[in-house]
């Protein structure tokens, strides 16, 4: 076969986007001059690559495959790049890391700080729910993934990063949220409001209200903690978030942290990735980043 790397890299930008339109802007080409490239590509290979259905460009099982044949060239190369210039002293390369929804809290703080020590780098952020990161990790789309409750059916490299405690929360004019210590059956005739399923933070309320025992009477199934958090502000419910999401405080926005029997729950990040994939060393330096300002300290009111 007679495929070149600029052609692998377009191919991809294919699979990445479903349109070949997408995948020429994407590669700076015109979409006449993408298109003949990926029939170059497929005439080169023997076999169909993709297929229209509807508007939407699908890979065969044969274009996944090379897709994921090309991903892998594609981080090898880039990976032997990036050590070549670590040799030279320079900081030259592009880092991806996926992050669940929460992380956004103290990510972009993280990220800026790395930034500023390598400002030659590109970083591409991703950010989702639990289920959403965890298609990423599958398919290896990325250098770093951060979430809590890793999935346990993949064999990764998993350091544990910090504390992410989950909380209840209730309205300010809620006088069930002023009461003192709390059981759950108390909550019995509460509203409660969560995150979708999916959602880490879901998976861990629904894992220790299964343990105890305890039906919640979901009313809202909503997609960020901001929604969650303006609903319970409003009086819709009590709440199940990270404290992140409230910045580390007991109090914000009109809602506050309720004292209740077995919460904080235990929950934690982690930054995990595949035993078999080689970290490029840009991706290595963000890891000992990431792990370096949190033994400073810098993060500490998250933590609480």
């Amino acid at each position: 076969m007679n495929i070149t790397h600029r052609q692998l890299r377009l191919f991809l930008a294919l699979a990445d986007t479903g349109s070949v339109s997408a995948a020429a802007k994407a590669m700076h080409v015109t979409q006449p001059t993408a298109s003949m490239q990926l029939k170059e590509v497929t005439q080169s290979v023997g076999l169909p690559l993709y297929e229209l259905i509807g508007k939407k460009i699908h890979l065969t099982d044969v274009g996944k495959e090379l897709a994921a044949t090309a991903r892998a060239m594609t981080a090898a190369w880039e990976s032997f790049e990036q050590g070549v210039d670590a040799t030279k002293g320079l900081s030259r390369g592009k880092l991806r890391v996926s992050v669940v929804s929460t992380a956004k809290y103290f990510m972009p703080k993280m990220i800026g700080g790395f930034c500023k020590k390598f400002p030659a780098i590109d970083v591409s952020l991703e950010i989702l729910n639990r289920d959403g990161v965890v298609h990423r990790l599958r398919e290896n789309l990325d250098d770093l993934y951060i979430m809590s409750m890793p999935p346990a059916d993949m064999d990764l490299r998993d350091e544990v990063l910090m504390p992410n405690p989950i909380v209840v929360i209730a309205a300010m004019t809620d006088p069930l949220g002023k009461a003192g210590r709390l059981t759950l059956r108390d909550l019995a005739k509460c509203r409660v409001i969560l995150r979708e399923p999916g959602s880490g933070t879901r998976m861990a309320a629904e894992q220790y209200f299964q343990k105890a025992k305890f039906r919640p009477d979901v009313r809202l199934e909503l997609g960020s903690n901001e929604a969650v958090k303006e609903s319970v502000a409003a009086g819709l419910g009590i709440g199940v978030v990270s404290r992140h999401a409230l910045h580390g405080l007991d109090k914000e926005n009109g809602v506050r942290v309720m004292d209740v029997e077995g919460f904080p729950l235990p929950s934690a990040w982690h930054v995990v990735h595949h035993v078999g994939q080689k970290l490029s060393p840009v991706a290595q330096a963000f890891q000992s980043h990431l792990l370096s300002e949190i033994q400073k300290g810098k993060f500490q009111k998250f933590t609480r």
